[in-house]
């Protein structure tokens, strides 16, 4: 029976009404996201990433998925008071803010600087002061020697050209001082989503190495080389889950609405719909089959992952 003042049919009507602003909404978003990107390419395939990864709401990702890791890179390479920090492809300060806290003198850098506003707001309230520099990772504004300890969680294994970003982290670190890294490894739950992307998105730029390479011990043991006098390597895993108490439909509107290259290759199938249902399928496919929490339990998804801590050669 309907409220007072109400008419039977108004509910499904409200609820029609509301889908049709939703699509509009999210329609408008797409062109606006797929212009920024076309825009940008048009300056080169740089521009073109950084206004990729500015898509979306990359702390509310990054927050909901991979927050704790930036703790754990922060013990690990024994991050004190007065070190000079730099971290590489920060985001919105994963790492970089956690350093801050233990007393370090931190620069937060990033391809992106669209990210830093949501950084400096969580840096503001946690009461910690830290740099924030617009930077490439394949080729650091920084000179030779500047920081004690150089990292990068998720964040720098996206650079197509991995030697270079290797021999910029090296560079900028000081004689004896340490490189962290958090890599996704190629196989597991990483390497399925991964490849659920390279079968919707445009091919990578040519020379481009999948990012999953950094996990890869071997991999990482030839990008550095000689020029480290230890290198430890670790692989371990963390836990993902899906917003509130949601299944694998609500993990893959996070990603929808969140992560920025999701968010433009959605954004590119705008006027191919049977090609965006197709990732909607393959999306919600991936999801269920990754799933590893027990049915009743929000969606959980186990990433495995390589920690990598080096010490830079004296000489």
């Amino acid at each position: 029976m309907a409220r007072t003042g109400e008419a039977e049919g108004d509910g499904p009507a409200y609820g029609r009404g509301m889908e049709r602003l939703e699509a509009s909404t999210r329609a408008i978003a797409e062109a606006a996201a797929l212009a920024r990107i076309s825009e940008m390419a048009a300056s080169g395939p740089k521009q073109a990433a950084r206004a990729m990864w500015a898509l979306g709401d990359y702390h509310r990702f990054a927050t909901a998925t991979v927050w704790g890791l930036g703790p754990e890179l922060v013990a690990a390479c024994r991050i004190g008071a007065g070190d000079r920090v730099l971290d590489v492809a920060a985001g919105t300060g994963n790492v970089a803010l956690r350093a801050a806290e233990r007393g370090a003198r931190v620069v937060a850098s990033d391809l992106t600087p669209e990210n830093f506003p949501a950084g400096q707001s969580e840096a503001r309230a946690m009461g910690v002061e830290l740099e924030w520099a617009e930077a490439d990772a394949e080729a650091l504004p920084f000179a030779d020697g500047t920081f004690d300890v150089v990292t990068s969680c998720l964040g720098a294994i996206f650079a197509p050209d991995q030697r270079a970003v290797a021999g910029e982290m090296l560079r900028v670190c000081r004689p004896g001082g340490t490189i962290g890294m958090i890599n996704f490894v190629p196989d597991g739950t990483a390497g399925a989503f991964f490849d659920l992307v390279a079968r919707h998105a445009p091919p990578p730029p040519a020379g481009a190495q999948p990012p999953t390479l950094w996990g890869s011990e071997a991999h990482v043991r030839d990008l550095f080389g000689d020029r480290v006098s230890s290198l430890e390597m670790t692989r371990r895993s963390y836990v993902e889950r899906s917003p509130g108490a949601g299944g694998a439909e609500d993990y893959r509107e996070l990603f929808k609405a969140t992560f920025g290259p999701l968010v433009g290759l959605y954004a590119s199938l705008a006027g191919e719909p049977e090609r965006a249902a197709a990732l909607d399928r393959d999306f919600l496919d991936f999801a269920e089959r990754e799933n590893v929490a027990p049915p009743g339990s929000p969606a959980g998804y186990e990433y495995g992952y390589l920690l990598v801590v080096a010490r830079k050669r004296r000489a």
